[in-house]
């Protein structure tokens, strides 16, 4: 059985994954770690200074010392022979070499620095200095190291974390300027101060601000130019679509009539959801809104298409929204449903959310991944290949329901089918 790895809370998680505080902890354990290197090597290199001068001044003492001890003058207060505290390491390289040497070691608590050398037969003569005053210099400096450290990371930081964030604050606008544009706020810009000065060098955010601006007026640009071509040729179409469709009922009944009857029909449908569209795209549509009671409402909706749809009412609600436009979005998902799916085809309101679902082969994975496209027609399954549409319904009902004000989600069930999900705001007396 594999352990389950614990993983951070969610706050924690968010903390750490800010560009802010990446730097903060980036900074704080660079500047640690270098606070920790050149704290170390300017200790090491003092205490070994402090230590060479002191083994300096032991080999003088025990020079001078035994010489005073060859000549039988009396030997100072920190100068002994064979004292029995004498380091083991020193007096065997003593004894055993003929040599003399230094060794710091710690004197009843205390740190001193000894000196021997070898006299006559086995005995060995030694200098005790102390060595406190040495060390509690370089204990002074190391404190002086850590805070002198700790206040450059403390002005490095701030410093540092003062320079991102005018970064991410940058970052941060541009990154709300992007998610309007996503939403369809096409005027949105960032408007960088920095970019406005070309001849200047411009860093990376002000380069980001200036790519999205740019990105930003193209898109508009090419999709105020698809919105007024598809507008202009609406319009023109609907002068000779008008005329054509009096022509065709003054041709006498008959198959090749109402073949012709009938693909007039479908062209000026295709001509009047190009115009809705052209109009949704441009913004220009508002809602008439007021106080409808939902079950009734979609019950007549349904009743309109003409389809043998089953209408459920588990919670009634009452809901602000214009009734021609749920009527519309209600009518194209009830019609795409029986068009594209099979029945049974059943429309539930509980509250405010209303939703169609048919019993086919559910929606494609682009509609559920991107959303609905126009000119791309629903099909799959067995229906792969074959155009049942223009995929203009859907895209409709779409921007109906963002001109509502509501929430307009497809899925597919789990035992078949697809749902589409209409939630629409709910009345202030609901709440």
């Amino acid at each position: 059985m594999r352990p389950v790895r614990s993983r951070p809370p969610q706050w924690l998680q968010a903390w750490t994954a800010t560009l802010y505080w990446k730097t903060a902890v980036f900074i704080t354990v660079m500047c640690c770690l270098l606070a920790a290197v050149l704290g170390m090597l300017v200790h090491v290199l003092v205490d070994g200074q402090t230590q060479d001068r002191a083994r300096h001044v032991a080999l003088e003492e025990l020079d001078r010392s035994t010489s005073a001890y060859v000549t039988g003058a009396p030997l100072s207060r920190d100068v002994a022979v064979d004292p029995p505290d004498l380091p083991a390491p020193l007096r065997k390289m003593t004894v055993q070499r003929h040599e003399r040497g230094t060794q710091l070691a710690t004197h009843r608590d205390r740190p001193v620095m000894w000196a021997a050398t070898p006299v006559t037969g086995s005995k060995v003569l030694a200098v005790r200095l102390d060595y406190s005053e040495q060390a509690a210099s370089l204990r002074g400096l190391d404190g002086a190291i850590i805070g002198s450290s700790a206040a450059a990371i403390g002005l490095t930081l701030a410093a540092g974390l003062i320079s991102v964030s005018r970064i991410t604050r940058r970052l941060h606008r541009t990154a709300r300027v992007a998610r309007r544009i996503s939403t369809g706020d096409l005027d949105a810009r960032v408007n960088d101060p920095r970019a406005r000065r070309p001849h200047r060098a411009q860093d990376e955010a002000a380069a980001v601000a200036t790519a999205l601006d740019a990105m930003a007026a193209s898109l508009q640009e090419r999709l105020n130019s698809e919105q007024r071509f598809t507008a202009d040729v609406s319009h023109e179409l609907r002068t000779p679509l008008a005329g054509l469709h009096a022509a065709a009922e003054l041709l006498p009944d008959g198959r090749p009539t109402d073949m012709v009857r009938d693909r007039v029909q479908t062209l000026c449908g295709l001509t009047e959801d190009l115009l809705e569209i052209s109009r949704l795209d441009a913004q220009v549509e508002s809602a008439d809104l007021d106080i409808h009671q939902l079950g009734p409402l979609a019950e007549r909706a349904v009743r309109a298409t003409g389809t043998a749809t089953e209408v459920r009412v588990v919670q009634d609600a009452h809901v602000q929204t214009d009734r021609r436009r749920l009527e519309r979005i209600l009518g194209n998902l009830v019609a795409n449903a029986h068009k594209h799916g099979r029945p049974p085809v059943v429309v539930t309101v509980e509250g405010p959310v209303i939703t169609v679902r048919d019993h086919g082969d559910g929606y494609p994975t682009y509609l559920l991944d991107q959303g609905p496209q126009r000119f791309r027609s629903q099909s799959g399954g067995s229906d792969v290949g074959k155009r049942t549409g223009h995929g203009l319904g859907l895209t409709i009902a779409t921007g109906q329901a963002h001109v509502l004000g509501a929430t307009l989600r497809f899925s597919n069930a789990a035992d078949g089918g697809a749902i589409a999900e209409l939630r629409l705001p709910a009345h202030p007396d609901q709440h």
